[in-house]
């Protein structure tokens, strides 16, 4: 049983400044949950609390039954894996690997083939009697995992560990990580692990369940379609999601019968569907947001017709990101390569008509950041 109960837990350094924010968070067992948030959020700090590499200032944590606040990292039954790698350069990979087995006092023939079983896991049974200078950061990383998997740890701990590697090869790292612990689970040697980062791709690809942090607070905890489907709140919704979603200040107004929204110069009707939980913030100050995917250029089912200027576009392949303006305010839009039609002509200042689908928007309270439609 390796379930993590995080209960108001506080972090409070010596010179007064608080880090962490009362945090209570279940981790299921077996289960693979990401860290996610800006610089500075406490992530790292909320994950040496769990490893015991931070001492803990308020609340509780429990590992499966027993409360480990006190415990030594050793005593947790945990393994992490750090950004920069830490092996011993001195030491050949196969070495590396069973270093704290051989502290342990492990019987030769169990560390052989607990050794032995990682490298295949990780298919690096060819580098077993390479030294660290010889590998790439690939291999480099893999090796600090193997080191991990050997312990046969109850948690998994993983701070920032693919920071150091390159797009491709971070995106190859992500897979292999996540068929990792799918696999370890297939075996019946599941661990709870909790991996941190600050790239929302590596979390929405990666995470069973994502908790997205700000200044030490928990913002949101679900699965990365609820976060993308259905942010908490406009941090959320602005930090899940590549490019980010489309937010901006707008105001909620009566029109006829409905709501509208007032942005940019232009008046947009709320969906019926959306103005009924909305009532109660007629003439509010609200934030209005839309993903880039929910602005075509072509009419979609309850979009609405707008004209904006031309700025520029990125394109993506089979995708292009225009960015324009509806009066001052900046908007993106998401298209398909093959959706562009006479708009990949236009050039900078070009009038242009889009189409926004207001069943996808999202308006969020202008002072808390809340979202008004949950």
């Amino acid at each position: 049983m390796a379930q993590l109960s995080l209960k108001k837990i506080e972090k409070v350094y010596p010179n007064g400044f608080k880090a962490v924010h009362g945090v209570d968070l279940e981790v299921r067992d077996g289960e693979f949950m990401v860290f996610v948030g800006p610089s500075g959020c406490a992530k790292s700090t909320l994950l040496r609390m769990i490893a015991g590499l931070e001492t803990i200032s308020g609340g509780e944590l429990r590992i499966g039954e027993q409360r480990v606040n006190e415990l030594a990292p050793k005593q947790r039954g945990i393994a992490m894996v750090f950004q920069n790698y830490a092996l011993y350069p001195h030491m050949k990979v196969y070495d590396n690997l069973a270093f704290g087995l051989k502290l342990a006092g492990t019987p030769k023939a169990e560390l052989d083939q607990r050794v032995r079983h990682a490298a295949q896991l990780l298919e690096m049974e060819h580098l077993l009697d390479r030294y660290p200078k010889q590998l790439s950061g690939g291999q480099a990383q893999r090796v600090a995992v193997g080191r991990a998997i050997v312990k046969k740890p109850e948690v998994f701990l993983f701070d920032e560990p693919l920071s150091n590697l390159d797009a491709k090869l971070r995106a190859a790292m992500r897979v292999r990580l996540t068929e990792l612990h799918r696999t370890l689970r297939e075996a019946g040697q599941p661990a709870t692990t909790i991996y941190v980062t600050h790239d929302q791709v590596e979390a929405m690809t990666m995470g069973e369940r994502i908790c997205v942090l700000k200044e030490g607070v928990i913002q949101q905890v679900d699965t990365p379609t609820a976060l993308y489907d259905r942010p908490a709140n406009a941090f959320v919704a602005s930090f899940i999601g590549s490019p980010e979603m489309n937010i901006h200040d707008a105001t909620l107004q009566s029109q006829g019968a409905g709501l509208a929204i007032a942005i940019g110069g232009q008046v947009l009707p709320v969906p019926e569907a959306k103005a009924a939980k909305l009532k109660s913030s007629q003439g509010a100050a609200i934030k209005f947001g839309l993903r880039p995917e929910h602005v075509s250029s072509l009419p979609r089912p309850g979009s609405v017709e707008v004209p904006s200027t031309l700025r520029f576009m990125e394109h993506m392949g089979s995708e292009v990101f225009v960015h324009f303006d509806i009066g001052t305010v900046p908007m993106t839009a998401r298209v398909p390569a093959d959706q562009l039609g006479g708009l990949g002509e236009k050039t900078r200042g070009a009038a242009h008509a889009f189409w926004l689908q207001l069943n996808q928007a999202h308006l969020f309270d202008a002072a808390s950041g809340a979202n008004l439609l949950l």
